[in-house]
């Protein structure tokens, strides 16, 4: 397929990789390593500018959709075939730090790098891509630009979400816009011949077994909520307790018992309350409201619905006096990626002597709303510790250099693959 020696791995380049790392690093930077960057923020805005200039340098075409996905393009000699999509996202978690999602949008910025150094266009167009608001800390819930570019979520409700300072996200993509009017706007969605997403593990699985590499064979199952506890303020020194319609303590036994329900002796299932918000927060005052989100994760599909649907009548028991309603916000089952294409990448990996091994995803990604599309896979690289959403997040330059390879070789096979190849991956 090249002219040039050996495969497209061999021209990608570690040291700009990591330098790029660092740079993005400094955009919403806290403490010694930490990236506050939130979604559609000015914060992200300065991250995908520097996106684009970088694309820009080597000749690829930016463009943005409805959304504000984030694409840049290198048109292929055959660009009435179906193209070729690579990348993750570029926001963070409040307290987030320099490799979650950033890794993947580099490591397919290195394989552009590395189709324009080879000198020989790809038969199919190859696409970056950076989507908006993966981690959904800012608006929830997250995964918000692929779910509407693969169909998943309809575009106007998603316009009209909040965030905490009551801006909805219409408001935000216009602010956006106005910083980016030098960029085209595309349709939202079109089916790509093979989706490929690059991430940090976020779990210590790769790191303890040694490999450099995990080829992803499906995520698990997800389900959020947000429950709303609603009592009755009251004075605290003088309130009897028979009385007391106290939201905050209706929430907290709430949770303890749901705590106890969704005890799992093998671990497997996953339960989390991350944002308590009580009202009005005032240290006399008994608390009249209590909002709280419940991040419900197993790789059952029916186990995962039984146990969602446990959670109001179990809530409503333990409420005591106050009232609670329970919002489904996402449903996202259990799923695998492409076995063939899988494949092919593991082939890859050998050919390249990187150490791997096939494993399952316990975080969700945007590959998951891309494998509605067409064949999709994820590449893992260690991190530290297994720590993410974190600023000890923390991956070697080497890992993320090895990890961008096996993407070259995947994408380089990929862009000259002929249909009946790609129809094979799908089956």
């Amino acid at each position: 397929m090249l002219k040039t020696a050996g495969r497209l791995a061999a021209f990608v380049d570690q040291d700009r990789l990591w330098s790029r790392h660092m740079a993005l690093a400094r955009i919403g930077a806290f403490g010694q390593t930490g990236v506050n960057r939130p979604a559609l923020s000015a914060h992200d805005g300065k991250a995908r500018r520097q996106l684009v200039d970088w694309g820009r340098a080597i000749g690829l075409a930016a463009s943005v959709d409805p959304i504000a996905n984030l694409f840049l393009e290198l048109r292929g000699d055959q660009p009435d075939l179906a193209p070729i999509l690579i990348g993750s996202h570029l926001d963070s978690q409040p307290t987030g730090g320099r490799f979650d999602g950033v890794f993947g949008v580099l490591a397919a910025l290195e394989v552009m790098e590395a189709l324009v150094a080879a000198g020989v266009p790809p038969r199919r167009t190859v696409i970056l891509v950076a989507w908006t608001n993966e981690e959904g800390s800012r608006f929830a819930p997250g995964m918000m630009g692929s779910a509407a570019f693969a169909g998943a979520r309809a575009l106007e409700p998603i316009l009209e979400l909040r965030d905490a300072e009551g801006i909805c996200v219409k408001e935000a993509l216009a602010a956006l816009a106005a910083a980016e009017d030098d960029l085209p706007c595309r349709p939202l969605g079109f089916r790509p011949a093979a989706y490929i997403e690059p991430h940090i593990e976020q779990g210590p699985v790769l790191e303890a077994a040694g490999n450099t590499i995990g080829i992803v064979s499906g995520i698990q199952g997800k389900r959020t909520f947000r429950v709303t506890i609603d009592g009755a303020e009251a004075h605290a020194g003088t309130e009897p307790h028979a009385s007391r319609r106290d939201a905050l303590l209706a929430a907290v036994e709430v949770v303890s018992a749901l705590s106890r329900h969704f005890h799992d002796p093998e671990d497997i299932t996953r339960f989390t309350v991350g944002r308590f918000t009580v009202t009005p927060n005032a240290p006399s005052v008994v608390p009249s409201r209590v909002v709280f989100s419940i991040d419900l994760r197993h790789p059952d599909a029916g186990t995962l619905q039984a146990l969602g649907d446990a959670i109001a009548d179990i809530g409503r028991a333990n409420a005591g006096r106050c009232d609670m309603v329970v919002e489904p916000l996402l449903h996202d089952p259990p799923l695998t990626f492409a076995p063939r294409l899988r494949d092919k990448m593991a082939g890859f990996a050998e050919k390249l002597g990187l150490p791997f091994q096939h494993m399952a995803s316990g975080a969700g990604h945007d590959a998951r709303h891309l494998a509605r599309l067409g064949p999709t896979a994820m590449i893992f690289v260690p991190c530290k510790d297994g720590i993410s959403h974190n600023e000890a997040e923390s991956a070697l330059p080497g890992d993320l250099h090895a990890g961008a390879q096996l993407l070259a070789d995947t994408v380089e096979w990929l862009a000259h693959a002929s249909n009946v190849d790609i129809e094979e991956l799908a089956t």
